[in-house]
């Protein structure tokens, strides 16, 4: 009786042991992967997609951060400190949570009426193209590649783009994702090096439209796909 009884103390022990571990790692675990609502504290020295975002924020406000590249330098730091003294914040040139969330509240953009009227125009002619084949090179409605589209697109309303989607995404303005509206040029690369590889017209609620190999002019969604995908936007109007 008493082997027995030591074997089943042993025994539950040993289970106790175990069911620790296995909590322990799940705990672990749920750690690691669970996502960050608010990106990292942002200050001199930084780099990487979230101060992109942040230097795009500025920039779309008027404050001048050079070069949009993603590193957090003397630049991007006096516009914070700028920003900062403007918006009655603690001035240390550091984006934390109060900054980055000042920010993202004043991104609402103002569009001026004449520039809705030729966006709505952007929107229809888009959308009546729906259906085009797609056609290598092609620049008119008997078949378009992905920036013969936006260039006939926007010519329908006076506007001039370039030719090739590289060229269109040096013109107009950089926006953050977090801050598109309809009318915008957004930009994809599939080689994985960052290389503009396809172009569309941004046309809210995540969505946007372009001109593809397999189904030509058609609207789709921000799928993980595209996002995985999507490298950014500009705004012409």
């Amino acid at each position: 009786m008493q082997k027995y009884t030591n074997t089943i103390t042993k025994y539950l022990i040993w289970t106790r042991r175990k069911l620790t571990v296995i909590g322990t790692l799940a705990l672990m675990g749920s750690m690691a992967f669970t996502p960050v609502a608010q990106a990292a504290t942002l200050k001199l020295g930084s780099s990487g997609a979230y101060v992109l975002t942040l230097q795009s924020e500025l920039a779309h406000l008027g404050y001048s951060v050079g070069t949009l590249d993603g590193i957090y330098g003397p630049k991007t730091l006096a516009a914070v400190d700028a920003f900062q003294v403007n918006d009655h914040l603690q001035v240390d040139g550091i984006a934390g949570p109060l900054t980055q969330n000042a920010l993202e509240e004043k991104q609402t953009p103002s569009v001026p009426s004449s520039s809705s009227a030729k966006i709505n125009g952007i929107m229809s002619e888009a959308k009546n193209l729906l259906g085009t084949p797609y056609l290598w090179g092609g620049t008119t409605p008997a078949g378009f590649d992905c920036s013969g589209f936006t260039q006939y697109v926007f010519a329908s309303q006076g506007i001039k783009l370039p030719r090739v989607s590289r060229d269109q995404a040096k013109i107009g303005s950089t926006v953050p994702y977090n801050n598109l509206h309809p009318g915008d040029l957004v930009f994809f690369s599939f080689t994985g090096n960052g290389t503009i590889s396809h172009v569309g017209i941004y046309l809210g609620n995540s969505q946007f439209i372009s001109a593809t190999t397999h189904k030509g002019v058609t609207i789709y969604t921000f799928t993980s796909y595209w996002l995985n995908a999507y490298i950014g936007a500009q705004r012409i109007l």
